[in-house]
């Protein structure tokens, strides 16, 4: 009975350790769930000051000498907080972490979460507009693993082709 009570006590801690949450409780508390990104992209200088949690696509990232600042594209969190494979985003948004981040591992295509403080607005070109980025001092990011590539067969099992004139073996009674 003992063993059994254990193997479950242990069973429940590994399932309980694999949902642990991206962003620390005390980051998540601070979160205005008020604050859409569609009204910070609008206005980011009205929600100056306030912590938002996103998630996005990484479009690139590059160390200056204020730290890293990533580029990223929005997109909806699923339950576990990771960008939906979705065709679908509010815009762009500038990430700035005050240290050193690797843009050979953050790098063009891995998705993130990102909570941080809305700290200003950033004008940038992109391609031939000027574009305007929230930029988010970021407190804490989560880099995903990435997805492994799906296979795709046609069928279970290999599959021969008959001739044309060729029985078909299903047929035959």
């Amino acid at each position: 009975m003992r063993r059994i009570f254990c193997s479950l006590m242990l069973s429940l801690f590994l399932i309980s350790a694999g949902c642990a949450p991206l962003i620390s409780k005390e980051v998540r508390r601070e979160v205005s769930s008020d604050v859409t990104f569609r009204q910070v992209i609008q206005d980011p200088e009205a929600h100056k000051g306030k912590t938002v949690l996103l998630s996005g696509i990484i479009l690139g990232s590059k160390n200056t000498k204020e730290g890293t600042l990533i580029e990223i594209l929005q997109k909806p969190a699923d339950l576990q907080g990771r960008p939906k494979g979705v065709d679908e985003s509010d815009g762009r948004f500038l990430a700035l972490y005050n240290g050193y981040l690797d843009t050979a591992i953050y790098t063009r295509g891995r998705e993130v979460a990102v909570a941080g403080e809305i700290k200003e607005k950033r004008v940038l070109p992109l391609e031939e507009i000027d574009y305007t980025y929230p930029l988010i001092s970021i407190r804490e990011i989560h880099l995903f693993k990435p997805k492994k590539a799906e296979k795709f067969y046609h069928y279970p099992y290999p599959y021969w082709s008959y001739p044309p004139w060729w029985y078909h073996p299903y047929w035959y009674p």
